[in-house]
């Protein structure tokens, strides 16, 4: 279900202007299933078909309730519509002639979303055949042009996405140039199922939800915490290295904190209702004085406070405070999915002071770093997506500052050329405070996700009176870039656990090595193995149960156990171990002194 799901915001023309062939034959595909769904039940009311990430999806409102069963009657009908190769031509009309249109067909929805055009902007239309849709494009010429589509699911969406709005049927679907491509993308959303980190958390135990601790709030069973631990220990080794310094900050503040910062009312619908406190210990009869508090959302205006507790010079920064602190964000019901979308979240979080003059090299050591954690964790595809501002909308979006927004977004912009680093420039999506850098990497499966974010922020430290004496001794306020190069743990295991379908490389694997005797006369030597693994650090464990060393095997494949040891009397009085690998099956007979040697050094490098 998609009940709380809000919409995409509207694009401008030059963004429509700069979508891909691909984005514009998902596009024009969304209008082939609207004119399908129109053939067939010409009652449905039409809301918007924009062009996603994944293909395309449809808003209707009707009385039939779709469902997967319908979608082959569907499929056939745009099946007709693409034979009849008609052309998409484009219109226009007056805001007058739109709305008499659209009043005169009972479109309703279409009606009010004429008021989302600014004015001075064309109302233009698109026709294919009888079909006419309010639309700014583009499209691809001809209806015939669209060769492999496919319907994938049907859900709820709030029109609008607000939960006190009608609630509409949104029918997904994906589209691709050829059906070699489509496919392929069938054969990779086959094995994205497979892979899903829900059904492997819940087959390894690592996390759960309940009902009673409540939605978007996940418990992380001992196996989950595992992968927390061993992450926050790669970020800490890697940051103090880096030369960062460790802070800590409480779980919630005052209101004036956060009015300070900004983020009231700029992000107040993400931020959990408030809560009131009687602050002055005022008895019956007295004036209650009430203070009221925020849970934490983000850990910078707690850092900002870090940095302002004592005075600053130039000789200090750049300043590096890092924090693993645990923020709250009241997602809409409706967004959350697992580990992806969570109320809870533990970020790996950094605010880096720093003067304009060294501001390059800290945005690029934050690059340096996020390559680091890629050649680590395996991650072979991925790209920066370059947020900046709209400078329409200046003090609504974003913070009222132009130069600072043009000066900020140069240097950016130069360091990421500089660098040769891959990306893309994105309007109108940079944080309210300056432009920012969304880290996107690709699964094994190909599958895109967000796992990072670099911010520069030249808003808030004024907001907050952060200065520090130049060597000049004027007063100047620092630069800070926002950085959460592991993003936060929720999100960022969840694609992992995707990304390696539960076989975790042996430094992160929950259970790293699993000892098998293959009789209880073997059980002494397996023990003894345990303690001199657990005590170098190793998560070892053996199995002294009365099964069969098959049902011993099978159990610990199963449970995604990375490193299995299996002892009969033969190692034993070798003192050697014969090894198999999860996944990969016997790896052969090895002593045990060079093998566990060979173990420690594979974990302390995170060999992947």
């Amino acid at each position: 279900m998609e009940h709380g799901k809000q919409e995409n915001e509207r694009k401008s023309l030059d963004q429509r202007n700069q979508m891909s062939d691909l984005q514009r034959l998902r596009h024009s595909t969304a209008h082939i299933l609207a004119t399908a769904v129109l053939r067939l039940w010409p009652d449905a009311l039409l809301d918007i078909g924009p062009p996603t990430d994944e293909g395309f999806y449809y808003d209707f409102d009707l009385g039939h309730r779709f469902s997967p069963e319908d979608f082959a009657k569907i499929e056939e009908e745009m099946k007709k519509v693409t034979k009849e190769n008609q052309t998409f031509e484009k219109s226009v009309k007056t805001r007058e002639e739109a709305k008499a249109y659209f009043e005169g067909l009972g479109q309703k929805f279409k009606v009010e979303r004429l008021a989302d055009i600014p004015e001075g902007e064309a109302i233009s239309f698109y026709k294919n055949g009888d079909f006419i849709d309010l639309c700014a494009g583009p499209h691809v010429m001809r209806t015939g042009n669209v060769k492999a589509f496919k319907l994938l699911r049907v859900a709820s969406a709030y029109y609008r996405g607000n939960e006190k709005n009608p609630q509409l049927q949104r029918i997904y679907g994906t589209a691709f140039g050829n059906k070699t491509e489509l496919d392929a993308w069938v054969l990779s959303q086959e094995e994205a199922k497979k892979r899903d980190h829900r059904k492997i958390g819940k087959e390894m135990e690592l996390f759960t939800f309940d009902d009673d601790v409540g939605p978007g709030l996940p418990l992380w069973m001992p196996n989950g915490a595992v992968l927390i631990e061993e992450l926050e220990k790669l970020a800490k080794e890697t940051e103090f290295a880096a030369g960062y310094v460790r802070v800590r900050t409480p779980h919630l503040a005052k209101e004036s904190m956060y009015k300070m910062s900004g983020h009231l009312p700029y992000y107040a619908e993400s931020m959990f209702p408030p809560i009131e406190l009687c602050e002055n210990g005022a008895k019956e009869g007295e004036e209650q004085v009430k203070e009221r508090y925020y849970l934490k959302a983000m850990n910078c205006p707690h850092h900002h406070k870090i940095f302002a507790a004592v005075p600053r010079s130039y000789r200090d920064l750049p300043l590096r405070l890092a924090e693993y602190g645990t923020c709250y964000r009241y997602e809409q019901s409706g967004e959350l999915m697992g580990l992806m979308r969570v109320r809870s979240m533990q970020m790996n979080d950094a605010h880096i002071y720093c003067m304009t003059e060294q501001f390059a090299d800290e945005f690029r050591a934050v690059n340096e770093m996020y390559f680091k954690y890629f050649k680590i964790f395996g991650f072979e595809k991925y790209r920066m997506r370059f947020s900046t501002h709209d400078p329409e909308k200046l003090g609504e979006k974003f913070v009222n500052h132009p130069e600072l927004w043009k000066k900020t977004e140069d240097m950016v912009r130069n360091v990421l050329v500089e660098s040769g680093i891959n990306f893309i420039e994105v309007p109108n999506e940079a944080a309210f405070y300056g432009p920012k850098i969304d880290v996107q990497v690709w699964s094994i499966t190909g599958r895109e996700f967000t796992i990072a974010t670099n911010q520069v922020d030249f808003a808030v430290p004024g907001r907050f009176g952060l200065k520090y004496k130049t060597s000049q001794n004027t007063e100047e306020t620092p630069l800070c870039i926002h950085r959460a190069p592991l993003g936060t743990h929720e999100r960022f295991i969840a694609f992992l656990i995707e990304h390696y379908a539960g076989n975790f490389p042996l430094w992160l694997a929950p259970e790293q090595v699993r000892v098998l005797p293959i009789g209880e006369a073997q059980n002494e030597y397996s023990k003894s193995l345990v303690k001199q693994m657990r005590e170098r650090g190793i998560r070892a464990e053996a199995d002294l149960s009365g099964d069969k060393i098959g049902g011993k095997i099978r159990n610990a494949e199963k449970n995604k156990v990375h490193t299995m040891l299996v002892i009969g009397q033969k190692e034993q009085d070798a003192q050697s171990v014969a090894v198999r690998i999860h996944g990969k099956g016997d790896q052969g007979v090895k002593a045990w002194e060079p093998f566990f040697a060979d173990v420690i050094q594979s974990i302390t490098e995170r060999r992947s």
